[in-house]
Protein backbone atom coordinates (compact mmCIF):
# COMPACT_ATOMS: atom_id res chain seq x y z
CA UNK A 1 0.00 0.00 0.00
CA UNK A 2 2.91 2.27 -0.70
CA UNK A 3 2.91 4.90 -3.41
CA UNK A 4 6.07 5.69 -5.35
CA UNK A 5 6.29 9.15 -3.80
CA UNK A 6 6.48 7.62 -0.30
CA UNK A 7 9.05 4.87 -0.85
CA UNK A 8 11.87 7.02 0.54
CA UNK A 9 10.04 7.67 3.82
CA UNK A 10 10.67 5.67 6.96
CA UNK A 11 7.85 3.49 8.27
CA UNK A 12 6.85 5.99 10.96
CA UNK A 13 7.12 8.93 8.57
CA UNK A 14 5.07 7.19 5.90
CA UNK A 15 2.24 6.33 8.27
CA UNK A 16 2.19 9.83 9.75
CA UNK A 17 2.16 11.53 6.34
CA UNK A 18 -0.62 9.33 4.99
CA UNK A 19 -2.71 9.96 8.12
CA UNK A 20 -2.29 13.67 7.45
CA UNK A 21 -3.21 13.22 3.80
CA UNK A 22 -6.25 10.95 4.14
CA UNK A 23 -9.08 11.57 6.64
CA UNK A 24 -9.82 8.42 8.61
CA UNK A 25 -6.68 6.59 7.49
CA UNK A 26 -5.73 5.67 11.06
CA UNK A 27 -8.89 3.53 11.32
CA UNK A 28 -8.84 2.17 7.78
CA UNK A 29 -6.81 -0.99 8.50
CA UNK A 30 -9.06 -1.79 11.47
CA UNK A 31 -12.20 -1.30 9.39
CA UNK A 32 -10.84 -3.36 6.50
CA UNK A 33 -9.94 -6.32 8.71
CA UNK A 34 -13.25 -6.14 10.60
CA UNK A 35 -15.20 -6.19 7.33
CA UNK A 36 -13.31 -9.17 5.96
CA UNK A 37 -13.56 -11.01 9.29
CA UNK A 38 -17.35 -10.78 9.03
CA UNK A 39 -17.44 -12.34 5.55
CA UNK A 40 -18.82 -15.88 5.13
CA UNK A 41 -15.52 -17.57 4.25
CA UNK A 42 -12.95 -15.51 6.17
CA UNK A 43 -15.08 -15.78 9.32
CA UNK A 44 -14.09 -19.46 9.55
CA UNK A 45 -11.31 -20.40 12.00
CA UNK A 46 -7.91 -20.58 10.34
CA UNK A 47 -9.08 -18.83 7.18
CA UNK A 48 -6.43 -18.14 4.52
CA UNK A 49 -6.18 -14.41 3.81
CA UNK A 50 -4.09 -12.56 1.22
CA UNK A 51 -2.73 -9.06 1.87
CA UNK A 52 -1.91 -7.78 -1.61
CA UNK A 53 0.58 -4.93 -1.36
CA UNK A 54 1.31 -5.21 2.36
CA UNK A 55 3.42 -2.03 2.42
CA UNK A 56 4.45 -1.14 5.97
CA UNK A 57 2.25 -3.84 7.49
CA UNK A 58 -0.72 -1.89 8.90
CA UNK A 59 -3.30 -4.47 7.79
CA UNK A 60 -1.11 -7.35 8.98
CA UNK A 61 -0.72 -5.80 12.41
CA UNK A 62 -4.46 -5.26 12.67
CA UNK A 63 -5.22 -8.79 11.44
CA UNK A 64 -2.93 -10.22 14.10
CA UNK A 65 -4.89 -8.35 16.74
CA UNK A 66 -8.39 -9.14 15.48
CA UNK A 67 -7.91 -12.60 13.96
CA UNK A 68 -4.79 -14.32 15.28
CA UNK A 69 -6.11 -17.58 13.80
CA UNK A 70 -5.85 -16.36 10.19
CA UNK A 71 -3.21 -17.87 7.92
CA UNK A 72 -1.82 -14.76 6.24
CA UNK A 73 0.06 -14.38 2.99
CA UNK A 74 1.73 -10.98 2.66
CA UNK A 75 2.99 -9.95 -0.75
CA UNK A 76 4.63 -6.82 -2.08
CA UNK A 77 6.76 -6.30 -5.20
CA UNK A 78 9.20 -4.14 -3.20
CA UNK A 79 11.68 -6.07 -1.06
CA UNK A 80 12.23 -3.04 1.18
CA UNK A 81 8.53 -2.92 2.05
CA UNK A 82 8.58 -6.57 3.14
CA UNK A 83 11.58 -5.82 5.36
CA UNK A 84 9.76 -2.87 6.93
CA UNK A 85 6.55 -4.85 7.48
CA UNK A 86 8.36 -7.81 9.04
CA UNK A 87 10.33 -5.55 11.34
CA UNK A 88 7.16 -3.71 12.35
CA UNK A 89 5.42 -6.92 13.39
CA UNK A 90 8.52 -8.15 15.24
CA UNK A 91 8.88 -4.87 17.15
CA UNK A 92 5.19 -4.87 18.07
CA UNK A 93 5.74 -8.16 19.88
CA UNK A 94 3.63 -11.30 19.85
CA UNK A 95 -0.08 -11.30 20.62
CA UNK A 96 -1.23 -14.30 22.60
CA UNK A 97 0.42 -17.71 23.00
CA UNK A 98 2.47 -19.12 20.10
CA UNK A 99 -0.33 -21.42 18.98
CA UNK A 100 -2.70 -18.47 18.59
CA UNK A 101 -0.38 -16.23 16.57
CA UNK A 102 -1.15 -15.91 12.88
CA UNK A 103 1.15 -17.70 10.49
CA UNK A 104 2.48 -15.23 7.91
CA UNK A 105 3.95 -16.31 4.61
CA UNK A 106 6.05 -13.54 3.06
CA UNK A 107 6.45 -13.29 -0.70
CA UNK A 108 8.15 -10.68 -2.87
CA UNK A 109 5.66 -10.87 -5.70
CA UNK A 110 2.80 -9.27 -7.51
CA UNK A 111 -0.66 -10.82 -7.41
CA UNK A 112 -0.33 -11.66 -11.10
CA UNK A 113 2.88 -13.65 -10.46
CA UNK A 114 1.64 -15.34 -7.30
CA UNK A 115 -0.34 -17.87 -9.38
CA UNK A 116 -2.66 -18.80 -6.54
CA UNK A 117 -5.72 -20.67 -7.77
CA UNK A 118 -8.72 -20.40 -5.40
CA UNK A 119 -6.30 -20.49 -2.46
CA UNK A 120 -7.72 -17.74 -0.25
CA UNK A 121 -10.90 -17.16 1.74
CA UNK A 122 -10.46 -13.38 1.59
CA UNK A 123 -8.10 -10.61 0.53
CA UNK A 124 -7.16 -7.04 1.38
CA UNK A 125 -5.81 -4.50 -1.11
CA UNK A 126 -5.32 -0.98 0.24
CA UNK A 127 -4.03 1.85 -1.97
CA UNK A 128 -2.59 -0.46 -4.65
CA UNK A 129 -4.87 -0.36 -7.70
CA UNK A 130 -4.35 3.41 -8.04
CA UNK A 131 -0.71 2.89 -9.01
CA UNK A 132 -1.60 0.78 -12.06
CA UNK A 133 -2.41 2.29 -15.44
CA UNK A 134 -5.77 1.51 -17.02
CA UNK A 135 -4.11 -0.08 -20.02
CA UNK A 136 -4.96 -3.64 -19.06
CA UNK A 137 -2.85 -3.54 -15.90
CA UNK A 138 -5.78 -2.76 -13.60
CA UNK A 139 -7.85 -5.56 -15.13
CA UNK A 140 -4.96 -8.01 -14.87
CA UNK A 141 -4.51 -7.15 -11.18
CA UNK A 142 -8.21 -7.54 -10.38
CA UNK A 143 -8.50 -10.75 -12.41
CA UNK A 144 -5.54 -12.24 -10.54
CA UNK A 145 -7.15 -11.29 -7.23
CA UNK A 146 -10.44 -12.90 -8.23
CA UNK A 147 -8.62 -16.02 -9.42
CA UNK A 148 -6.77 -16.29 -6.10
CA UNK A 149 -10.03 -16.28 -4.10
CA UNK A 150 -12.32 -19.21 -3.54
CA UNK A 151 -15.81 -18.73 -5.04
CA UNK A 152 -17.70 -16.50 -2.62
CA UNK A 153 -14.45 -15.11 -1.20
CA UNK A 154 -14.46 -11.38 -0.53
CA UNK A 155 -12.00 -8.57 -1.23
CA UNK A 156 -11.70 -5.25 0.60
CA UNK A 157 -10.39 -2.78 -1.99
CA UNK A 158 -9.41 0.78 -1.03
CA UNK A 159 -8.22 3.22 -3.66
CA UNK A 160 -7.85 6.83 -4.70
CA UNK A 161 -10.81 7.48 -6.98
CA UNK A 162 -11.50 10.07 -9.66
CA UNK A 163 -14.45 12.11 -8.48
CA UNK A 164 -17.27 13.04 -10.77
CA UNK A 165 -16.91 16.63 -11.81
CA UNK A 166 -19.38 19.07 -10.37
CA UNK A 167 -19.53 22.82 -9.65
CA UNK A 168 -18.52 21.96 -6.06
CA UNK A 169 -15.42 19.90 -6.92
CA UNK A 170 -13.03 22.82 -6.46
CA UNK A 171 -14.40 23.30 -2.94
CA UNK A 172 -13.84 19.61 -2.14
CA UNK A 173 -10.23 19.82 -3.30
CA UNK A 174 -9.66 22.95 -1.26
CA UNK A 175 -11.17 21.27 1.79
CA UNK A 176 -8.71 18.39 1.38
CA UNK A 177 -5.81 20.82 1.39
CA UNK A 178 -7.24 22.54 4.46
CA UNK A 179 -7.64 19.19 6.23
CA UNK A 180 -4.02 18.32 5.51
CA UNK A 181 -2.78 21.69 6.76
CA UNK A 182 -4.90 21.44 9.91
CA UNK A 183 -3.48 17.94 10.49
CA UNK A 184 0.00 19.43 10.65
CA UNK A 185 1.21 18.50 7.18
CA UNK A 186 3.65 21.11 5.95
CA UNK A 187 3.41 22.22 2.33
CA UNK A 188 -0.01 20.60 1.94
CA UNK A 189 -0.40 21.66 -1.70
CA UNK A 190 2.92 20.06 -2.62
CA UNK A 191 1.99 16.87 -0.77
CA UNK A 192 -1.38 16.80 -2.55
CA UNK A 193 0.37 17.06 -5.92
CA UNK A 194 2.86 14.37 -4.85
CA UNK A 195 0.04 12.06 -3.83
CA UNK A 196 -1.49 12.29 -7.28
CA UNK A 197 1.79 12.11 -9.22
CA UNK A 198 2.17 8.87 -11.15
CA UNK A 199 -1.19 7.53 -10.00
CA UNK A 200 -4.10 6.49 -12.19
CA UNK A 201 -7.43 6.96 -10.39
CA UNK A 202 -10.63 5.91 -12.13
CA UNK A 203 -14.30 6.64 -11.56
CA UNK A 204 -16.91 4.34 -10.09
CA UNK A 205 -18.43 3.40 -13.46
CA UNK A 206 -15.06 2.27 -14.79
CA UNK A 207 -14.22 0.42 -11.57
CA UNK A 208 -17.55 -1.41 -11.73
CA UNK A 209 -16.87 -2.48 -15.31
CA UNK A 210 -13.39 -3.71 -14.41
CA UNK A 211 -14.39 -5.69 -11.32
CA UNK A 212 -17.30 -7.29 -13.19
CA UNK A 213 -14.97 -8.30 -16.03
CA UNK A 214 -12.51 -9.70 -13.47
CA UNK A 215 -15.16 -11.95 -11.90
CA UNK A 216 -16.38 -9.90 -8.95
CA UNK A 217 -19.83 -8.65 -7.99
CA UNK A 218 -20.67 -4.95 -8.13
CA UNK A 219 -18.62 -2.95 -5.60
CA UNK A 220 -20.36 -2.08 -2.32
CA UNK A 221 -19.14 1.21 -0.87
CA UNK A 222 -17.87 0.83 2.70
CA UNK A 223 -15.57 3.86 3.15
CA UNK A 224 -15.32 7.33 1.68
CA UNK A 225 -13.07 10.20 2.68
CA UNK A 226 -13.00 12.85 -0.03
CA UNK A 227 -11.35 11.11 -3.02
CA UNK A 228 -10.34 7.91 -1.20
CA UNK A 229 -13.00 5.19 -1.29
CA UNK A 230 -13.23 1.63 -0.03
CA UNK A 231 -15.32 -1.17 -1.50
CA UNK A 232 -16.34 -4.70 -0.58
CA UNK A 233 -16.31 -7.12 -3.50
CA UNK A 234 -17.21 -10.80 -3.72
CA UNK A 235 -15.92 -13.33 -6.21
CA UNK A 236 -18.77 -14.81 -8.18
CA UNK A 237 -19.24 -18.56 -8.01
Amino acid sequence: MVAAWARSLSESSYDLVVQQLIPGYASLARLSVALLAASPLAASPGAAVLVAGCGTGAELLEARGQRPDWQLTAIDPAAEMLVVARRRLEEAGPDGPPGARPAIRWRQSTVEDLDAQAAFDGALSVLVLQSLADDGSKLAFLTALARSLKPGGQLVLVDLMRSERSPLQAQVEQAWLSFQAASGLKAAAEAFDALSHGLHPIGLARLTALVNAAGFSDPALIFKALAVEGFLLQRRA
